[in-house]
C-alpha cells in the first residue's frame, strides 16, 4: 500500500497534477527592437477567437504577462507599434510510463532483462496527459508587420486543466523578455 501511494505522488508530481510547482519548457525565437519601453501594443483575435469569452480570458492572462515587459496596451489596433497574436490547446496524448509492480501482486525474485534480482519489478503503463500549450507571436507594425517574437510555453498534465494553467503558461512566454533568440528554458513557478 505504501508503494503504491508513494507511486502515486511520484506520478502526480512528474506530470504537474496536483504538484505544488508549475513547471513548463518555453522555446523562444526573437529580433526584438531596441527602445521599445512605453509602445503600445494591441492583442489581435483571430476570426474564430472574435467574441469568444474563453479567448478573452486567456488574453487577459497574455496582458497582465506582458505587463513586466515595459509594454503598454494601446486604445486601439491603429494605435498599437506591436500586434499580438494568440494561440492555444491541450490536445490529449497517450504516453508510456514505467512504474514499480506492486509488490503484494508480484512477491520474491522476479527476472530482469540483464537477470534475476530482488525489489520491485517495473512495468511500463500507457497513460493519458494532456499538453497544454500557449503560443504568442507579435508583429511589429512600425517594420511593415516583420515579427519580432514568437514563443511557446508547453507543460503536462494529467488533468484538462488549461484554464488554470494559462496564468502561468502565459508568465512563462515573458519570463526573462525578450531572451536569447532559439533558446528553450525550463520555468517553474509555486502554484497559489
Amino acid at each position: 500500500m505504501l508503494v503504491r501511494w508513494a507511486v502515486g505522488l511520484f506520478l502526480a508530481l512528474s506530470v504537474g497534477g496536483c504538484a505544488s510547482v508549475f513547471s513548463a519548457q518555453v522555446s523562444r525565437y526573437q529580433q526584438w527592437p531596441q527602445g521599445t519601453d512605453g509602445a503600445g501594443y494591441w492583442i489581435a483575435p483571430d476570426a474564430q477567437q472574435q467574441n469568444n469569452l474563453q479567448f478573452q480570458t486567456y488574453a487577459d492572462s497574455v496582458r497582465a504577462a506582458i505587463g513586466p515587459t515595459g509594454l503598454v496596451e494601446a486604445a486601439n489596433r491603429a494605435q498599437a507599434r506591436f500586434i499580438v497574436h494568440i494561440e492555444y490547446s491541450s490536445p490529449r496524448e497517450r504516453v508510456w510510463e514505467q512504474r514499480p509492480v506492486d509488490p503484494y501482486f508480484y512477491p520474491g525474485p522476479y527476472y530482469r532483462r540483464w537477470g534475476w534480482g530482488y525489489g520491485p519489478a517495473m512495468e511500463n503503463v500507457a497513460v493519458d496527459v494532456y499538453r497544454m500549450t500557449l503560443s504568442v507571436r507579435i508583429d511589429d507594425q512600425s517594420q511593415q508587420g516583420r515579427e519580432v517574437y514568437r514563443a511557446t510555453a508547453e507543460a503536462g498534465s494529467r488533468r484538462d486543466q488549461l484554464g488554470a494553467a494559462m496564468p502561468y503558461l502565459a508568465r512563462a512566454l515573458f519570463d526573462r523578455f525578450p531572451g536569447r533568440n532559439g533558446e528553450t528554458i525550463q520555468v517553474r513557478y509555486p502554484v497559489k
